[in-house]
């Protein structure tokens, strides 16, 4: 039998950088995928936001989807477009990417880190006990791990098997996409009528259009071409002589999430854990960010760095926030229809939208970037992303980020006063004095005052703000990294 500290069931974009996570804090780990290369049917996923980017460039990878996506704000709510270059972030956009490419990009940063994938095999079953996870894979093969994660999509047999509730709402709606060509020129655009939105665009690959179709909710069987050609003449009137159809495939607007992120060593991440409507492009990015807040808490349990709790703040920080993703898609799918109260609806939310403050809550809220996490009272940077400040340090000037590159934790000193002595945690977390000349300023919260010190955790949020007063982060620091 084959022995892993961690196996993770799925290698899409949220089994690949939590695969990424985990080895680059000294963790053995491999990936069980079904498919035997990267290659996936059809675009589906559209791009990153704001702080998935973000993420990506604290482990010094964001040029590499930077180089082959385009910079858009692609940041909305229902039918509300909303900028954020406005924001005080480096990204202060999102990023057109299909998923192919992005998982395309992560599977090359895994492989550098030398991650085993067993290929064209998935997880059959599972046994915990007490000391790890007997692993079950197609054909036979066996192996043992400390922890299985779960990070095999919306029909997770890891959840199911664990026999963890996946509570919610069933689908109103199904939506039909597709990728073909057309034999009859058809307007393209976008419309919205009574059951949701419906649209039609070219590629930019040959003769190619993407069709998305919204009908009354219709199953979630696999769609035929039939299928198809019925939807485009119950809402355009023609099927436009659709042919060559490459890839069809259904969503609907099914909101559910798991009740609990982790029974015993078994632990869920990305559309495992919840699922809802593509509106907003949310689903991919808050899977990496699951993928992040979990990993280096699991590097540490696994090596006996801290206790088995500090999992139990994995589902307690990104509980809450896929909760807020199902009811912000649930809201935009009410916002779809197309009739006439729901337009008129959606007019006042446009004139709502377009006032300062309203934009930068909800522009916040859909980019990742106002994310905070209850770490108790204090500054306002407690629980938050850290902005990537410009710093200077005794080896010359630097970025924040790449302080975080390797996904450790870092303690920063800004003045005399502030405090950068790690003490016992010294082989855990790097220590750095650092002088910041610039603003310091949140999205949404705008400017807050400048800290003495603050502890980073290796997914970027700030566990302790020393105020130069003589508070230490001696608590903090054995929560976060483990007792002395």
């Amino acid at each position: 039998m084959t022995e892993h500290a961690v196996v993770i069931a799925g290698g899409g974009p949220t089994g690949l950088m939590l695969a990424g996570e985990l080895v680059l804090a000294g963790v053995n780990v491999a990936i069980v995928e079904r498919r035997a290369n990267q290659d996936m049917p059809g675009a589906r996923a559209g791009g990153l936001h704001a702080r998935t980017i973000e993420i990506m460039d604290q482990r010094g990878i964001a040029e590499r989807f930077l180089a082959e996506g385009t910079a858009l704000q692609v940041a909305g709510f229902g039918p509300a477009r909303l900028d954020i270059s406005d924001f005080p972030t480096r990204h202060n956009y999102g990023l057109g990417l299909w998923q192919n490419h992005i998982e395309r990009i992560l599977a090359g940063w895994v492989q550098e880190l030398g991650v085993p994938i067993y290929r064209s095999r998935a997880v059959t079953g599972f046994e915990q006990d007490e000391n790890g996870v007997d692993v079950v894979l197609d054909g036979g093969q066996a192996l043992r791990a400390h922890y299985l994660v779960g990070c095999d999509g919306g029909r997770s047999l890891v959840r199911k098997l664990a026999g963890i509730e996946f509570a919610g709402w069933e689908a109103s709606v199904s939506s039909l996409i597709a990728e073909a060509e057309l034999a009859e020129a058809a307007e393209f655009g976008l419309h919205a009528d009574e059951v949701g939105t419906q649209a039609m665009g070219p590629m930019g690959e040959g003769n190619k259009v993407r069709i998305v179709l919204t009908q009354r909710y219709a199953g979630q069987s696999d769609p035929t071409v039939d299928d198809l050609k019925a939807g485009l003449v119950a809402v355009f009137g023609s099927d436009y002589g659709v042919h060559n159809v490459t890839w069809l495939s259904r969503f609907t607007d099914m909101a559910r999430q798991a009740v609990a992120y982790r029974d015993g060593r078994v632990v869920l991440a990305g559309d495992a854990a919840h699922v809802h409507s593509p509106v907003g492009g949310q689903g991919l990015n808050i899977g990496v960010q699951d993928a992040v807040n979990l990993g280096w808490k699991l590097a540490q349990v696994v090596k006996g760095i801290s206790p088995e709790r500090l999992l139990d703040t994995y589902h307690a920080e990104r509980h809450p926030i896929a909760a807020r993703v199902l009811r912000n898609t649930l809201a935009q799918i009410a916002l779809g229809r197309g009739d006439e109260r729901t337009k008129a609806l959606n007019e006042i939310m446009g004139e709502v939208l377009a006032m300062d403050a309203p934009r930068k809550r909800f522009a916040g809220m859909m980019s990742g970037l106002d994310v905070h996490y209850d770490l108790g009272e204090g500054h306002p940077l407690l629980g938050r992303r850290m902005p990537d400040l410009d710093l200077v340090t005794a080896d010359g000037a630097i970025r924040l980020y790449s302080l975080l590159h390797e996904a450790r934790p870092v303690l920063i000193g800004f003045d005399e006063n502030g405090w950068s002595d790690t003490g016992p945690w010294a082989d855990r977390v790097q220590a750095v004095r650092a002088d910041c000349n610039g603003t310091w300023e949140l999205p949404v919260l705008g400017t807050v005052e400048a800290p003495g010190a603050v502890l980073i955790r290796p997914d970027g949020y700030v566990a302790w703000v020393g105020d130069g007063k003589g508070a230490d982060p001696t608590g903090a620091l054995e929560t976060w990294f483990g007792p002395r």
